[in-house]
């Protein structure tokens, strides 16, 4: 078994993970000490791992469960469509990967009736300042609402739509054709969620809710908006600072993240990404 160390990154989430070579096969209690940080802290650092190639980032992503392939496979490796690439680098005049990604407070896949329960980003090349990405407990921000407002949300059911919200989040983006569209039907997810293995209730937001099931829209996404500025106020933010070679594993079921911008035009980035496909997300009342 590898020597493991932890370190927190921020108060309410995450920690810096020392000891570990990902590029090699971990033996089973390594991971398991792995998973357990990873369900005990959200999100999991792994400085330093430039050796780790693109097999061995999915066989370590496989052993938490099943890769989703990225809708849009445009913007994955060739061949490869569980693996996104986020980038601005252009080769021949055409995009590597996926540029301006998820400059939102979002969790993946949340468009889909199984979303993504883990992520796992491994910066390749990154800018040497900005281009931060930010991390949100969602527990901590559940735990901190008045009981009144808990008591509220509960039980209370929102429609996301991928379709609807796409022109608002991606102006800069092509619209999207009616393939696309039709892979991503409007799905509805708990407000409030009930993590599968921890059991602790989270906020469970994103950037593509659009109302809530039952409520009046205006009120409903009011209601969303007073949620989505409680939650991503500075006192819950964990601000990630990339190196080469990082690697990244979150946890969406209870986490939100956004990417900050960088200069664009004088710095490059390219990073790969593999993701979990999760459970359905539900509420249960203790």
């Amino acid at each position: 078994m590898s020597s493991i160390a932890v370190w927190p990154l921020g108060a309410d989430i995450g920690v810096e993970v020392s000891g570990v070579d990902l590029s090699q096969p971990l033996d089973d209690k390594t991971f398991k000490t792995i998973r357990a940080a990873w369900l005990d802290h959200s999100v999991l650092s792994f400085p330093a791992q430039s050796a780790m190639t693109v097999d061995n980032q999915i066989a370590f992503t496989q052993r938490l469960g099943v890769l989703i392939s990225h809708h849009m496979p445009q913007f994955c490796l060739p061949g490869r469509p569980e693996v996104l690439v986020v980038s601005n680098v252009k080769e021949d005049g055409r995009p590597l990967g996926q540029e301006k990604a998820g400059r939102n407070w979002h969790t993946d896949y949340q468009f889909l009736a199984e979303p993504a329960s883990g992520s796992f980003l491994h910066a390749i090349e990154v800018p040497p300042d900005q281009g931060n990405t930010l991390f949100i407990g969602m527990y901590a921000v559940f735990e901190a609402l008045p009981a009144d407002t808990r008591k509220r949300i509960a039980g209370l059911n929102v429609v996301h739509s991928r379709v609807r919200t796409w022109p608002i989040l991606y102006p800069h983006r092509p619209p999207l054709s009616d393939e696309e569209a039709a892979r991503t039907p409007d799905i509805v997810h708990p407000l409030v969620r009930t993590h599968p293995e921890t059991g602790r209730h989270c906020l469970y937001l994103g950037d593509v809710m659009w109302a809530i099931e039952g409520m009046d829209l205006e009120e409903g996404q009011a209601l969303l908006r007073e949620l989505y500025e409680f939650a991503t106020a500075e006192r819950f933010v964990l601000s990630y600072r990339w190196q080469p070679g990082d690697a990244v594993l979150w946890d969406n079921r209870c986490t939100m993240h956004c990417a900050t911008p960088f200069a664009e035009e004088t710095y490059r980035r390219l990073m790969y990404r593999t993701t979990v496909r999760g459970e359905r997300p539900f509420y249960a009342s203790n």
